[in-house]
C-alpha cells in the first residue's frame, strides 16, 4: 500500500548527514567529525534547575507558546545580545527545538508553488520542509562568493513566486556568517515586498572575532527568527527552541504549533530558564574552546594541502577534497572512513552545491583532533 502515501513523503529522503553518519556507526576506534553535537556537558546548574522542575512536580502542559516566564527570559536575552525587541506575551514562541520552529513557520508562510531561496550549500533540513508543503526550494550557488547569500545573488533569484527567504548565518555546514553591512544590503533590497525571512540563528552564540547581528534588526516586520538553547548551551536532547516575530503573525504560527505539540516539555523550559537568566553567558566558556580548535583544524589542513574557507562561526570547517585525488566527495568521505577510520560529511548532503567539499566538525576533543587530522593527513599522502 505504499503507493498510497503522501508522494511528498515518499519523495524525500533521509538527511545526508544522518545516512553516512549511520554508515560508519559502530565501527570501532572510527574518529567521527559528522554530527553536529557539542561535545559539553549541559552545564550544571542548568541540569539542576530541571531536577527542581521534576522535584516541584512542574510536569503539566505549560500556555501554548510557553512559560510566560521563560519567553520574557528569551525576549530579554535577544534584546541584551542583539538589541532585539519582542513583547514575550504575544511575539516570542517555546518550541520543541529549532527544528519544530523552523518547521511552522514555514507551515505558516507557504503555499503550494510558493519559493523559497536559500544558499547553496546549505543545512539539508529545510529542503525535505518545503517540499512537504509543495513549496519550492531554490538553491543559490553561493561558491564564488565564500558561501555567503548576498543581496545582488537574492536579486538575481527572485521571481512573482519567491515567497521567502532563508538566512540561516552562522552557517552549518560551513561556518560563514553575515556581517552588518552586508545585512543592512538584503534588508534594503527586501523591505516592502511581500517576502518573508526566515533567519535562522541557532549558532548566534559561537562566533569568532565579531559579533552576532539578526537582519531582525534591520527588518524586524518581515522577519521571522529563529534560535534556541541547543548550541549555545549544549542542549540539544532537552529540545527547547523559540521563533520570535511580529504579533500579527507569532498568533497564526502558535495555531499551528498547537496542534502540532501542544507544548514544549515544561521540564525542558525551566531548565532552559535558567540557562538564559543564571547562564545568559554561557557559550562563552565553550566559544573559547571552539576557537582553539578551529585555529588547530585550520593550520593543520593547511599543513595537510586541503583547501578550505575559514569560519567565522558555529563548529564546521568546509573544506575541499583534494582535486588530485579525482573522487566524489561522497567517494572521498566513503574511502577515508573505510582505509583510516576518519569520519566527515560529504559535502553532496549539503545540496549539489557542496560537492567536492565535505564537513568536518570540530566538536570534539582535541585529542580525537589531533588524531583524525594526523590520519587524514596519511590518507591524503598515500593517495597522493
Amino acid at each position: 500500500m505504499e503507493h498510497l502515501l503522501n508522494p511528498h513523503v515518499r519523495e524525500i529522503e533521509i538527511s545526508g548527514i544522518r545516512k553516512f553518519s549511520n554508515m560508519v556507526a559502530g565501527i570501532e576506534d572510527m574518529v567521527s567529525f559528522t554530527i553536529g553535537q557539542p561535545d559539553f556537558k549541559t552545564p550544571e546548574h542548568v541540569k539542576q534547575a530541571g531536577i527542581r522542575a521534576i522535584e516541584e512536580n512542574k510536569t503539566t502542559y505549560t500556555h501554548n507558546a510557553g512559560d510566560l516566564a521563560l519567553r520574557k527570559a528569551a525576549a530579554q536575552f535577544v534584546k541584551t545580545k542583539y538589541n532585539l525587541s519582542y513583547k514575550p506575551e504575544t511575539e516570542v514562541i517555546v518550541t520543541i527545538g529549532a527544528s519544530e520552529a523552523i518547521d511552522i513557520t514555514l507551515r505558516t508562510v507557504l503555499t503550494p508553488g510558493s519559493e523559497v531561496i536559500l544558499p547553496g550549500p546549505v543545512y539539508p533540513g529545510y529542503e525535505p520542509a518545503i517540499r512537504l508543503l509543495g513549496a519550492v526550494p531554490v538553491h543559490v550557488d553561493t561558491r564564488a562568493n565564500r558561501f555567503k547569500l548576498t543581496a545582488d545573488l537574492i536579486r538575481q533569484a527572485i521571481t512573482a513566486k519567491t515567497k521567502c527567504i532563508i538566512l540561516p548565518y552562522p552557517s552549518n555546514p560551513t561556518g560563514v556568517t553575515l556581517e552588518k553591512a552586508e545585512l543592512q544590503e538584503i534588508a534594503d533590497l527586501l523591505r516592502g515586498r511581500d517576502i518573508f525571512i526566515l533567519a535562522d540563528e541557532i549558532y548566534s552564540e559561537l562566533t569568532y572575532n565579531l559579533q552576532h547581528v539578526s537582519i531582525a534588526s534591520f527588518l524586524p516586520e518581515q522577519t521571522i527568527v529563529i534560535n534556541g538553547v541547543s548550541k549555545s548551551h549544549s542542549m540539544t536532547g532537552w529540545r527547547i527552541g523559540f521563533v520570535f516575530a511580529p504579533e500579527w503573525l507569532t498568533k497564526h504560527i502558535l495555531k499551528v504549533h498547537q496542534y502540532n505539540v501542544s507544548c514544549a516539555p515544561s521540564i525542558s523550559q525551566m531548565a532552559a530558564l535558567e540557562a538564559l537568566t543564571a547562564g545568559i553567558d554561557d557559550a562563552h566558556a565553550m566559544k573559547k574552546e571552539y576557537e582553539k580548535r578551529r585555529d588547530y583544524v585550520c593550520r593543520r589542513l593547511d599543513e595537510i594541502g586541503i583547501g578550505y574557507v575559514k569560519p567565522d562561526g558555529a563548529f564546521y570547517v568546509f573544506a575541499k577534497v583534494p582535486e588530485a585525488l579525482k573522487r566524489s566527495s561522497f567517494d572521498f568521505a566513503l574511502d577515508l572512513a573505510k582505509q583510516q577510520k576518519v569520519a566527515v560529511v560529504p559535502g553532496s548532503a549539503f545540496s549539489k552545491y557542496g560537492e567536492g567539499w565535505f564537513r568536518m566538525s570540530y566538536a570534539c576533543s582535541m585529542d580525537q583532533l589531533e588524531k583524525g587530522l594526523a590520519r587524514m593527513e596519511k590518507f591524503v599522502a598515500n593517495l597522493s
